[in-house]
């Protein structure tokens, strides 16, 4: 990268932190996969009854496979032959987990989350519950301002998930939200996260590639 590029990038990192300072989350910028495995690591103790929402930058990093490990009482919604009534008690045994990771739709500069969910169990449990949450975006994922995110989300996450998840929507034909009435539809609870009241409860783990939708 360009180091010119790498300057801009880095100093709106940077604004971002800060501003998730100021709104009582912790901020942590990695260079690569394998510091945001350490900096995971790092911030959950062995033992730790740990569930996840849907997310496809906890897989590309790695991080599904660290809960596997054994040293966690991992919550695993992907574990294969589970029913849909064993994958809802795993949704609602998330509320009360020492830990919840998840990535997010969008971060803004101004240090804020912004989430669609389909059910909603994903931004409820990163609302309220498990006692430490831990968000881990891409670069790509930070935006200058709220307005920035909802766009993201109708041109670029919306439309990617529904095509990942074989939804029979517009977005996943055309390649952008169509603000549809679908069955399929995924974009059903909007959620932004501007600030914790509990100081340091959500960990924001920034790093410097493209991750995710």
């Amino acid at each position: 990268m360009d180091s010119n590029v790498a300057f801009v990038i880095e100093k709106r990192i940077e604004r971002t932190i800060n501003n998730l300072e100021k709104n009582n989350m912790n901020g942590y910028f990695v260079k690569d996969k394998n510091e945001a495995i350490k900096k995971i690591e790092e911030l959950i103790n062995e033992g730790d009854t740990v569930a996840i929402g849907g997310s496809m930058t906890l897989f590309e990093i790695g991080a599904v496979d660290l809960l596997r490990n054994g040293k966690y009482n991992f919550l695993d919604r992907y574990k294969s032959g589970l029913s849909q009534e064993q994958i809802k008690d795993i949704y609602r045994k998330a509320f009360s987990s020492d830990v919840y990771l998840s990535s997010s739709n969008a971060l803004t500069e101004d240090g804020e989350l912004y989430n669609v969910d389909g059910r909603g169990n994903r931004v409820a449990a990163m609302i309220y519950g498990p006692d430490k949450v831990i968000v881990v975006v891409g670069i790509n994922k930070i935006v200058r301002d709220l307005d920035e995110a909802i766009i993201r989300n109708r041109e670029i996450a919306a439309p990617a998930n529904a095509k990942r998840l074989n939804k029979n929507t517009p977005c996943a034909q055309v390649g952008h939200c169509m603000d549809c009435n679908s069955t399929d539809r995924i974009c059903n609870e909007y959620v932004v996260i501007r600030r914790q009241m509990n100081q340091g409860r959500i960990h924001v783990i920034i790093i410097n590639e493209e991750l995710g939708y």
